[in-house]
């Protein structure tokens, strides 16, 4: 069923060069009480300093909600205790999406995850302002997220093995896919949204464009129904710390960059949906840009 809670209209009273609506993103906080991973650029016990930064701006802005693309926490279920906090600060509506690295935990707590974090599913929609949201869960079918013995894992088994066989840059432990249940999930909500005439923005914390080694396992399906639809406008993840961006046809697929990469220099955004554009505010490391939207 599809999340209320984010539900919105276009306020009557904005001016002709004001935005329809705006909202934040933030990606990859990936904390953890622990030391820095200097190698890879990664300062964890820093993000709950970047997060509060990010929250501040937040704030003092008027946004319809924020959204986290997955990687709250590096590892450990005691580092949710930690970061959960900070986001309760926030006077905004907040939505969460689940990365590979927030299933670090032990066993025991990989089916308190979603719950732990405030979600009734891993994957939902909601709409406002004229547009669908699609939020997705890519660790559905993967070795981590699932507990011991599902069957997911197994999947995700010969998935990795199929992908390993064809050499492909995304066969990495640390991806995953959507399950066949989820894919027709989707299918159905972008149908209903078009037949509601709404444009639709997907999420995930994993990318499907362009290709690169961090890709969702079943990247192409997933973007291959997207381009079908005249009413997806564009498709935003993290996972790839770097960042990133492509289009396909009228899509832009946007990866923002990773919160938790270097010692003192931040990056999150704010968006501004207007009629004929997506205007990204970035900030710290996080390009800004404007995505023009195809009319119709």
């Amino acid at each position: 069923m599809p999340d209320t809670r984010a539900a919105f209209t276009v306020d009557p009273n904005r001016g002709p060069s004001d935005p329809l609506f705006r909202f934040g993103v933030i990606a990859d906080p990936q904390y953890a009480a622990i030391p820095p991973n200097r190698e890879l650029n990664r300062y964890y016990a820093k993000s709950l300093g970047k997060l509060n930064e990010a929250i501040e701006t937040f704030n003092a802005a008027e946004l319809q909600f924020v959204v986290t693309l997955g990687d709250i926490i590096d590892r450990d279920f005691a580092s949710y205790d930690d970061i959960l906090p900070l986001y309760s600060r926030l006077r905004h509506p907040q939505f969460f999406l689940l990365g590979n690295h927030d299933f670090a935990v032990a066993a025991q707590h990989l089916p308190a995850i979603a719950a732990r974090v405030g979600l009734e599913r891993t994957y939902y929609d909601f709409a406002g302002g004229g547009y669908r949201f699609i939020l997705l869960d890519g660790n559905e079918v993967s070795l981590f997220a699932p507990p011991e013995g599902d069957s997911r894992r197994a999947i995700a088994a010969d998935h990795l093995e199929a992908l390993t066989a064809a050499g492909a840059a995304n066969a990495q432990r640390w991806n995953g896919a959507l399950s066949d249940a989820q894919f027709a999930w989707l299918d159905q909500t972008i149908s209903a949204a078009e037949q509601a005439g709404e444009r639709i923005i997907v999420m995930n914390h994993y990318p499907v464009y362009p290709a690169n080694a961090h890709n969702l396992w079943d990247s192409e399906r997933v973007a291959d129904r997207l381009t079908r639809s005249r009413h997806v406008v564009a498709y935003f993840n993290g996972h790839n710390h770097a960042g990133n961006y492509g289009a396909l046809g009228d899509i832009h697929f946007v990866n923002f960059k990773g919160m938790v990469d270097t010692p003192d220099s931040n990056t999150y955004a704010i968006v501004e949906i207007f009629e004929d554009r997506i205007a990204i505010h970035g900030f710290g490391r996080e390009e800004s840009r404007v995505l023009p939207l195809a009319r119709g």
